[in-house]
């Protein structure tokens, strides 16, 4: 263990050396003759100009700098005073779209400040067909307010209306009900769902999408009950908090290096027994200072001609701060961040019961964004490792999975970005109808081609088949000698706070003092002090309409615009470079401390479930004892998974078309859709655990020339062209009409 502790700190120290290396090559200006000559990043813009040339760009540009600062400012003051006028109203929910109320959990008897909402579709949307499966959205409690999953017309609401689905909305109210808990809320949303259910009896379970922490929110509600939803969709959900990439992914060190759950709680005391949900944006916009302090307000006044709107959208929710309680902050930090406890299935249930994943029956997608920096692909996926050891658990179990990594965008663009919103999110919605036809598995979902109506635009979705060693792979340094050691030391001084530090702060604490601390708080205070609450704002008002008015803006082309961006863009590398500086200092920090506690054997191994050998569990036993059962159905269902299971994925299109056989044709038309999954399931037990079984007994599910034919027909057409095949799926094929129709199979062969 001290071995792979030093070795570890030297990881750390050469990683340091070259952050140095990598910032000091993009700080040091370029110095030498192309610079002299006018040919360095700003210079090219003054060749071959005037004196006076240059005097009047300077002109210009001064007086476009001095109008777009008056502007700047007068945005700034209408954030602020929407800022305040949100505040006043209770923080609602930003949502672009009309609702109403369904259940408030307000008025349930395990009161919570949670309800769901059903939205209505606007001008120009079709009625929703209350037979389409509906889909419920649940929004993110880390510190803002509920909406953002549809605070625009392009967002996951808008994709699931246009399509005529029934949609709804978990939204939550800014002040959280007296002694409220997560499972109180885990209650309130398994209501939510009966009542959906109500309402829908004739659609299928609904799609439920869970945003960021609504993420686990909603695996939590589908392990606890499954009979009640349907697809689950989890959009940069942190599911595993330790995992992460060395040298990235800082955030995940932050409970070591602050000694645990205790200042959480502290600050909840503080707060006479409430959590200020404004210090977990702070600490969100920590994560990327040069972007959250000075990036986006660079750009408001680069563009306030253009950007202001925007930029007061997004910050009516950004700017709204949510409230929690001390058991529910107590319990995120302790299970979830601090504990990462979730995937080993230690969160308690309430009643001696805990949290299985292993319990969701429902398939999930999992969308993730390796551009995103507070939940990264490793916390999105690894959780699929911890819980099955291979995908062959996976099958055997008859869970299907499917994940989709973006390759760029951040972690607010997942949920608010329209571009996302018209290719992920609607081909995830799309392929959500087919899903559950898909035979159990770990797929990676691929979104190829372009957008438009060309010829060959539109988008190509497949599912490729992939490995639990693959997500091992995706998600990074997961495995970490320091973290058990953090949870053990956390527990030791929550402990210690609790019994000395707590009671005095508490009976020191009133709610005057608590409500006055948090109006205080950086976060707030700023916006107050650009609003009109202060009175050296209110004259930008009348000087923006004068600007606005007299608008000159300066040239394109302008030199001085160029040197203005390229400051611009050397203040935020410096700030960028001092922020990689501190997390790499963190990071070395956080190891040095707790892989040193870990090497004197601080931490106590984490438990591992024990999993019985997947042939002796009474579901394999029983499918394997029905291996030469069964008819024309299940000889179709288990030639299909063959075939895909020699292709290595499916297509969309074969997914459209199988869909199709299995619900139109006979003699699954009459089939339910749960007896058609277990099915499908059923049939996934049989060809991964013993495959050459199920394929010789072929013969016997099928007995005579014309079901063989039927059936060899039919498993074609959903295949395709043979020449789109692939060499392993033709072979099959081939292995399949030998089997069962070797006569005419020898004759095409001559």
């Amino acid at each position: 263990m001290m071995v792979q502790t030093l070795t570890r700190f030297m990881e750390q120290a050469n990683a340091m050396g070259e952050v140095a290396r990598r910032q000091f090559a993009a700080m040091t200006p370029p110095i030498g003759p192309k610079v002299m000559d006018g040919a360095g990043p700003t210079g090219s813009a003054f060749l071959g100009r005037s004196p006076f040339a240059l005097m009047s760009d300077a002109m210009a540009y001064a007086v476009d700098a001095s109008q777009r600062s008056v502007l700047f400012w007068d945005t700034m003051r209408q954030a602020g005073n929407a800022f305040v006028e949100h505040e006043k109203a209770g923080c609602p929910p930003v949502l672009v779209f009309d609702w109403d109320m369904v259940v408030d959990g307000r008025h349930l008897p395990r009161r919570c400040n949670y309800a769901l909402v059903r939205i209505k579709p606007p001008a120009g949307f079709r009625e929703p067909d209350p037979k389409l499966r509906p889909f419920v959205i649940i929004d993110p409690r880390a510190g803002h307010g509920a909406g953002i999953g549809g605070f625009k017309s392009d967002s996951q609401v808008g994709v699931a209306l246009r399509r005529g689905h029934p949609v709804y909305f978990v939204i939550f109210f800014r002040d959280p009900e007296p002694g409220q808990t997560i499972l109180d809320i885990t209650e309130a949303e398994a209501i939510f769902l009966r009542k959906i259910h109500e309402l829908h009896p004739d659609a299928q379970r609904p799609v439920v999408i869970g945003n960021c922490q609504g993420g686990w929110a909603v695996m939590m509600l589908g392990a606890s009950e499954p009979e009640l939803t349907g697809p689950l969709v989890l959009n940069g959900a942190p599911l595993s908090y330790w995992a992460g990439e060395k040298g990235r992914n800082p955030m995940r060190y932050t409970g070591g290096l602050a000694g645990g759950s205790w200042p959480a709680a502290l600050l909840a005391d503080l707060g006479n027994g409430t959590f200020d949900g404004a210090n977990l944006v702070s600490n969100f916009e920590n994560l990327s200072p040069g972007n959250a302090k000075f990036r986006k307000y660079y750009n408001l006044y680069e563009k306030v001609d253009t950007e202001a709107e925007r930029f007061l959208e997004f910050e009516r929710w950004w700017g709204g701060y949510f409230l929690m309680t001390r058991d529910e902050i107590r319990w995120i930090v302790e299970n979830l961040f601090i504990g990462d406890k979730f995937a080993r299935g230690e969160v308690s249930a309430g009643k001696g019961a805990s949290f299985n994943m292993r319990s969701v029956k429902s398939p999930i997608v999992v969308f993730a964004s390796a551009g995103d920096n507070i939940t990264p692909p490793g916390q999105a996926l690894r959780w699929i490792a911890d819980v099955y050891r291979d995908e062959q658990e996976i099958k055997t179990l008859g869970q299907t999975i499917v994940y989709l990594v973006h390759d760029d965008i951040g972690h607010l663009g997942i949920f608010v970005s329209g571009k996302v919103a018209n290719k992920e999110h609607t081909e995830i919605a799309n392929t959500l109808d087919l899903i559950e036809s898909v035979a159990p598995g770990l797929y990676e979902m691929r979104i190829t081609g372009t957008a438009g109506s060309g010829v060959n635009a539109g988008y190509q979705v497949e599912l490729v088949e992939k490995t639990v060693a693959d997500i091992r792979q995706v998600s990074g340094d997961a495995e970490n000698e320091a973290f058990p050691a953090v949870a053990r030391i956390s527990a030791m001084n929550q402990m210690l706070y609790d019994l000395f530090a707590s009671p005095i702060i508490r009976k020191f604490v009133t709610e005057e003092s608590a409500e006055m601390r948090r109006q205080m708080n950086p976060m707030r205070a700023r916006r107050y002090m650009v609003s009109d609450a202060n009175p050296a704002m209110k004259p930008l008002a009348h000087m923006a309409e004068l600007v606005k008015a007299n608008r000159a803006p300066v040239a394109a082309d302008n030199p001085f615009m160029a040197m203005e961006r390229a400051w611009a863009d050397s203040t935020e590398r410096a700030i960028d470079a001092w922020r990689d500086w501190r997390d790499q200092m963190q990071e070395t920090a956080f190891h040095a401390v707790y892989g040193s506690l870990s090497a004197l054997n601080v931490a106590s191994d984490v438990p591992v479930e024990a999993v019985a050998d997947l042939p002796e569990t009474p579901d394999v036993r029983a499918a394997l004892d029905r291996v030469a059962e069964g008819g024309y159905a299940e000889a179709v269902v288990r030639m299909m998974i063959l075939l895909a299971k020699a292709r290595g994925g499916v297509r969309r299109s074969r997914l459209q078309k199988s869909n199709a056989l299995l619900t139109t044709e006979e003699p699954f038309a009459q089939l339910t859709a749960s007896a058609r999954q277990a099915l499908i399931r059923e049939q996934t037990v049989i060809v991964e655990m013993a495959p050459q079984q199920a394929f010789d007994t072929l013969a016997t599910l099928l007995p005579d020339a014309d079901s063989r034919r039927r059936a060899l027909h039919s498993v074609a057409d959903v295949a395709g062209p043979e020449e789109e095949l692939g060499e392993p799926a033709a072979a099959m094929l081939a292995r399949l009409r030998a089997l069962l129709l070797p006569a005419e199979a020898s004759q095409a062969a001559e």
